[in-house]
């Protein structure tokens, strides 16, 4: 397991990670109110870009904020807020990819009926543009995006919270729960099968972040 105390948490950031993490110990609605808005763009734009089927983002995303509400007393400040949600949200992301190939193949897919009902999707906005998605124009983009879906979701995950998230790579490693090491032969791996994903069809060859010489 990583060891969160390997990075610094910066201190005024813990501090309101810890005042919110108590409020929501304590039942309150403005607390939980707060947590969502700071949170749910992020999670959404991290969910959506680890899912097989990004349709699926807003249940899966949904999920994940029942469990932050429901475990926010195993909170204790050792990491940021941040990563911890983070983690939650990669282990739903695996635990649904698991739970569709065992039983969504099986089942006969029904059209949705409840026309009119508000979901959790109506509360999330428009996924927002990140710096990655200012760096590169609309056409660019969807071919790095298609080229992401197709890489193996465990290095795909490396590479999305390093290279979009911008993420350290301890704060990785606490995320997903596995070495230093790990975390970076992830990486490498990852933006290797990015590259060949990409080969021919970006002109002249992108220069993005996960150069492996970007570290």
């Amino acid at each position: 397991m990583a060891d969160s105390r390997l990075f610094d948490i910066n201190p005024e950031a813990a501090g309101e990670d810890a005042r919110l993490a108590s409020a929501l110990r304590e039942g309150s609605e403005e607390a939980y109110e707060l947590l969502v808005a700071r949170f749910q763009q992020p999670v959404y734009n991290l969910v959506y870009r680890l899912m097989t089927d990004p349709g699926d983002s807003y249940d899966v995303v949904q999920e994940v904020f029942l469990k932050v509400f429901r475990n926010i007393g195993t909170f204790r400040s050792q990491s940021s807020l941040k990563t911890w949600i983070y983690r939650i949200a990669v282990n739903e992301v695996h635990n649904y990819r698991r739970w569709f190939f065992r039983h969504r193949r099986q089942e006969v897919v029904l059209e949705d009926e409840g026309e009119g009902g508000k979901n959790f999707g109506d509360t999330v906005p428009d996924r927002g543009r990140s710096p990655y998605d200012y760096a590169l124009d609309g056409e660019k983009r969807v071919m790095i995006e298609d080229a992401l879906s197709r890489i193996n979701p465990m290095f795909r995950a490396a590479v999305v919270l390093r290279d979009v998230e911008d993420l350290s790579y301890e704060e990785i490693a606490d995320i997903l729960d596995i070495s230093l090491g790990t975390v970076k032969s992830r990486i490498t791996r990852g933006r290797d099968a990015m590259r060949r994903q990409l080969e021919g069809r970006l002109e002249p060859e992108p220069q993005l972040q996960w150069d492996a010489a970007a570290g």
